[in-house]
């Protein structure tokens, strides 16, 4: 099924500007269950899309959808499946839009960019900082997952986050000349933002959906109180765009729930404005 539906004649790998990559991984959740699901619900509710976003009509820069990764096995092996994929797209210098499945998914994509000889920092949404060393016996749970990414050198700067562990708290103090935050309690409003000085040209974002308020969308295994309302989060991505060029995102940790069909589409939505803003946002 292509993202977007019928209404949108599927684009062959070379022409498209967008690739989306279905990666349904959950092994590592901490809490509610379900991210397995997440990516196709996101793709089935984008049937219900208008073309026309306030960032004008993504798909006429061309969108192709992948088949669904192969997310069952041993954690490395389905890294590796999801970082060759990314790769694939970054051969072909187009946008990887990875759909999750659990944050994890995250490293896979990073590392592809790494090896493709890209500098570029990554923009984080979330309610966590997912800066453990281990959770739960092991290094590569969604709760480590940017903890994986700073170790492999890439700056990242925090958005949202008002959950995190004292590990995680002093890890983001030690590491500061590469790691800051706009934790959510310090957005009024849309936030004017200020990126911080080490963070490159190109970007990476990576949206987790417990970013948002927990009132705007439940169906996530972790959901914090406090999060980011629509809107807050539109005005804080338009800002990023406008400063940065995006090369590449996901949307990650969305567990749909059963006839809940307004947050399948929300995310659907998101996933789509994204699409209007990297495009525009490419020199």
């Amino acid at each position: 099924m292509n993202f977007h539906g019928d209404d949108v004649e599927p684009s062959p790998p070379t022409a498209a500007l967008f690739h989306v990559i279905p990666a349904p991984m959950e092994q590592s959740v901490s809490y509610g269950g379900g991210t397995a699901r997440g990516p196709a619900a996101i793709i089935t509710a984008s049937r219900q899309l208008e073309l026309l976003t306030d960032y004008g009509v993504p798909a006429e820069h061309g969108i192709h959808t992948a088949a669904a990764l192969d997310c069952q096995g041993e954690t490395a092996a389905v890294l590796d499946r999801i970082e060759k994929a990314v790769s694939r797209v970054r051969s072909l210098d187009k946008i990887p839009v990875l759909l999750g499945g659990e944050h994890t998914v995250t490293l896979a994509a990073i590392r592809a960019l790494q090896k493709s000889g890209r500098h570029f920092g990554v923009i984080h949404f979330d309610a966590h900082a997912d800066l453990r060393d281990r959770y739960e016996n092991s290094p590569y749970s969604h709760a480590c997952v940017m903890r994986r990414v700073h170790e492999l050198g890439v700056p990242i700067f925090q958005i949202a986050t008002r959950a995190y562990s004292l590990e995680e708290h002093e890890y983001r103090q030690e590491n500061r000349g590469s790691l800051d935050f706009l934790d959510a309690r310090d957005i009024n409003g849309q936030a004017n933002l200020a990126l911080p000085a080490f963070m490159p040209e190109e970007v990476y974002i990576s949206f987790d959906v417990d970013g948002f308020d927990a009132a705007v969308m439940p169906a996530t295994g972790t959901p914090v109180p406090g999060g980011l309302s629509w809107w807050q989060a539109m005005g804080i991505l338009e800002q990023i765009t406008r400063r940065r060029r995006c090369i590449g995102f996901d949307v990650v940790e969305f567990a749909p729930i059963a006839g809940l069909h307004f947050a399948d589409f929300t995310v659907a939505q998101l996933v789509y404005n994204l699409m209007g803003l990297a495009s525009g946002a490419r020199k």
